[in-house]
């Protein structure tokens, strides 16, 4: 558990690192997540906002923040119960940032990082990546609240499914939880939920 609680704090520090905004002040000279409507520290916000290599470079250290603490945890450490609290830390960072007075982004960037982490087994991630998509441009959902919420939710359901260990699946669920917890707490919907398939737009 040494191990875990280790990663586990090294993950909740790095996820509390907000690159959208150390970029956008780097790029622009200020906090340009400051001007979205949502105030987002995220990297949606720092493409629109800031420019392109305000946001590639965003979404690289938002991605690399959350893989490297659960990659490197499973390559001195089996998948067991520690796992879970090493996938929820770099979210809950990104989400609560102990360097901006816990007031954070969303963690969708976060925790696909996290998924990442779990290479070689990349099953979890592209089921996210494949959600998203498919309430992105195959059954476009609106509000975008509703379908991250979709998008995580059949996450959990798919991934449970294919059986990848208890530990990824609870990892999964929790991880799953903190981003819909945030989006319900702070990025409230906008409106009813509408589905558009493909083929009626």
């Amino acid at each position: 558990m040494t191990t875990a609680l280790f990663y586990t704090i090294i993950g909740y520090i790095s996820g509390s690192l907000l690159p959208a905004r150390f970029f956008s002040r780097l790029f622009c000279g200020r906090d340009v997540t400051e001007d979205s409507p949502d105030k987002n520290p995220g990297t949606f916000n720092a493409f629109t906002y800031g420019g392109f290599w305000c946001g590639a470079l965003t979404l690289i250290c938002d991605l690399l923040k959350s893989f490297l603490p659960v990659f490197l945890y499973l390559r001195v450490a089996e998948k067991s119960a520690g796992l879970v609290f090493v996938m929820l830390a770099p979210v809950l960072g990104h989400i609560f940032p102990v360097f901006h007075h816990f007031d954070g982004g969303k963690g969708i960037a976060a925790s696909f990082g996290v998924l990442l982490g779990l290479a070689p087994d990349m099953r979890p991630v592209v089921i996210l990546g494949a959600m998203y998509l498919l309430y992105s441009f195959i059954f476009k959902v609106n509000p975008h609240f509703y379908r991250l919420v979709l998008t995580y939710s059949s996450m959990v359901v798919l991934v449970t499914l294919i059986r990848p260990g208890a530990y990824v699946v609870i990892g999964c669920i929790v991880v799953s939880a903190a981003v819909i917890g945030k989006l319900i707490a702070k990025f409230d919907a906008d409106g009813k939920m509408k589905i558009t398939p493909v083929w009626k737009q």
